[in-house]
């Protein structure tokens, strides 16, 4: 009775396989049953399944024993770390002289179960939905449109004010009526006055002086609109 690998190595959570192989010297249609072993830091060995001559497959929460004649398969499903030991086979022949056969041991060796990463380490990238896409394109748009008209606006109004204050306060304030300069020009008139002599105090012709002749200025200051 042979059992192989001598030596397996499995990550937790997978799964272990061994193969244990019988010959008979004839076969007559005897009887026999194989049992596995299990052996924990050279501790007394434990059955862990069996399978008889006459059954294809054998299937337990833990193991899973297949018949290949003279071959047979076990595999031990979801490991742990203590599923880490030594296993064998034991040949139990009935209407035999030697009824029980062991075979070799072999090594298994469950190692901790290796972190689901990226090669690179980088974080799985979450399908988009195309409709999800084209609304946060649209999305986007609007608010650079909206960002350029607020922009256009500022310009215009900062400009404007601008303007405003840059203006002479002649141009902004409201119009007002020129008044026209008025001078004073002195103009001058001239006049003559007579004197007539009192009838009543009349001198006589050989007595009366010679005729006299008296003028006068009289300035009449009047202020007249001159234009410029």
């Amino acid at each position: 009775v042979t059992f192989f690998p001598a030596v397996l190595s499995r990550p937790a959570g997978g799964s272990a396989t061994f193969f244990c192989n019988i010959s008979m010297e004839s076969d007559s249609g005897s009887e026999y049953s194989l049992n596995w072993y299990k052996e924990t830091n050279h501790s007394q060995a434990q059955k862990i399944a069996d399978i008889s001559r006459n059954n294809a497959q054998t299937k337990t929460e833990k193991y899973l024993l297949t018949n290949y004649t003279p071959a047979f398969k076990i595999e031990i499903l979801n490991l742990h770390q203590n599923d880490s030991g030594s296993y064998y086979c034991g040949l139990i022949a009935f209407f035999e002289p030697n009824k029980v056969m062991e075979s070799n041991r072999s090594h298994l060796v469950v190692t901790a179960a290796p972190e689901k990463t990226n090669a690179t380490d980088e974080p799985e990238m979450e399908e988009v939905n195309p409709l999800d896409h084209i609304k946060v394109v649209l999305l986007g748009i609007l608010l650079l449109a909206g960002a350029v008209v607020l922009l256009i606006f500022g310009y215009f109004t900062i400009t404007y004010r601008r303007g405003d204050v840059q203006k002479p306060p002649s141009e902004n304030a409201p119009a007002k009526k020129e008044k026209t300069p008025v001078v004073s020009v002195s103009t001058v008139d001239y006049g003559v006055l007579e004197f007539q002599w009192d009838q009543r105090t009349q001198v006589p012709p050989e007595t009366r002086p010679v005729d006299q002749t008296e003028y006068a200025t009289i300035i009449f200051t009047d202020e007249k609109p001159v234009t410029p």
